[in-house]
């Protein structure tokens, strides 16, 4: 099959694959939920990518993440529900929409206007949909009312609490200092020592669950997105621990051969080596 660059091509060649009897027996047996994961895993994967600066690697991992478009459209083609070209029209016409500054009349807003204007659109849009929803006769989920709606489960919990935090704080629901979040988190931590002196497992998870929560909301609060910072704490630590790898590997020996206290010790030297670099 020749290689092609049209995205009607690629079209076509997901409903090949799940054409009854002779597409692909993996492909067809699979629906929404079960390929929502590979959707996630493909969102990551471009992140990543960028991340390395791989552009050779972003140009497949774009592909591969525009391709879980294409199959959860084919499969809501199947159904009759809708097919790829609509999904297009619900991208261009928000675009529009949202962009009244650029392609309406409300021109030369200030970024102020622009993001207040942006409120008002999508709550426009929230209405919108609710009354879709109701002339369909769908009932409106639960978590579509309120002011927290409209903050996907399925984000990293992280990222889910700074969203969820950033709403109630439209309604003044939130610190005004970020030392005050910071207090939060010392009040957290001695409630993570009680429940540790308790034994109370359940209780140690809820409390740590507690303090992860309130420092997103710290990470809100300085401007600083909780899961940029963890990602970069988590290359840290893995430069970090090569470094004790690679000395130890001089000597001819491996972490499970070393004492904590020789790997403290390599650690703090590889922190100091980090400080110093030009």
């Amino acid at each position: 099959m020749k290689p092609s660059r049209d995205i009607e091509r690629l079209i076509e060649i997901m409903a090949a694959l799940r054409t009854p009897g002779t597409g692909c027996a993996w492909d067809l047996e699979q629906d929404f939920a079960s390929i929502a994961p590979y959707t996630i895993e493909e969102a990551y994967e471009v992140a990543d990518a960028i991340a390395r600066g791989d552009l050779v690697d972003l140009k497949d991992e774009l592909g591969d993440l525009l391709l879980q478009v294409v199959f959860h459209a084919r499969m809501a083609q199947e159904q009759g529900s809708f097919a790829f070209p609509d999904v297009v029209e619900a991208i261009t016409t928000k675009l529009i929409r949202r962009h009244p500054h650029v392609f309406g009349d409300a021109r030369d807003l200030s970024p102020a206007e622009v993001k207040a204007l942006w409120g008002q659109i999508k709550a426009q849009e929230k209405a919108d949909k609710a009354r879709a929803r109701a002339e369909a006769g769908q009932p409106e989920p639960p978590e579509a009312r309120g002011v927290l709606a409209g903050v996907p489960t399925t984000l990293p919990a992280l990222t889910r609490a700074w969203k969820l935090q950033a709403k109630a704080s439209t309604v003044g629901f939130d610190w005004n200092d970020a030392r005050l979040v910071l207090d939060k988190i010392r009040e957290e931590t001695a409630e993570i020592d009680e429940a540790l002196a308790s034994g109370d497992k359940a209780a140690i998870k809820e409390e740590i669950g507690d303090l992860l929560f309130v420092i997103a909301n710290l990470a809100r609060h300085v401007d600083a997105d909780p899961e940029a910072c963890l990602t970069a704490a988590n290359a840290k630590f893995e430069r970090r621990f090569a470094g004790i790898e690679a000395a130890l590997e001089q000597y001819g020996r491996k972490p499970a051969d070393a004492s904590l206290d020789e790997m403290e010790a390599l650690w703090q030297r590889v922190k100091r080596a980090e400080r110093i670099a030009p």
